[in-house]
């Protein structure tokens, strides 16, 4: 079973499912993303570690409430960028323009 499995019975057991909407979802994902930029500004790996962790239950969360699964996304969204080209400015990869 994956993580993310556990992370869904883990909050179907506390109604975040059904008991919660993606615009309260959305809040708590950006005060999680609050809390990665603390420990990126005070180079804590722990926090980092945790606030990496706690918005990936999030996603997870979001996901589930649009009757997807976590997995689902990632895959799709590596199938969206691993043929991507581009170059690095200022430490930010920026995407080819493509002729499509």
């Amino acid at each position: 079973m994956y993580h993310a499995d556990l992370i869904i019975e883990w909050a179907k057991a506390r109604n975040l499912i059904e008991g919660s909407d993606l615009k309260s979802q959305f809040v708590k994902l950006i005060e999680e993303a609050g809390e990665l930029a603390n420990s990126i500004a005070k180079q804590n790996k722990a926090e980092f570690s945790d606030a990496i962790g706690d918005m990936f239950v999030v996603l997870t969360i979001m996901a589930a409430q649009n009757g997807m699964h976590i997995e689902e996304c990632i895959v799709g969204a590596w199938h969206e960028i691993k043929d991507r080209k581009g170059r690095m400015v200022d430490g930010i990869f920026v995407k080819e323009e493509s002729d499509a």
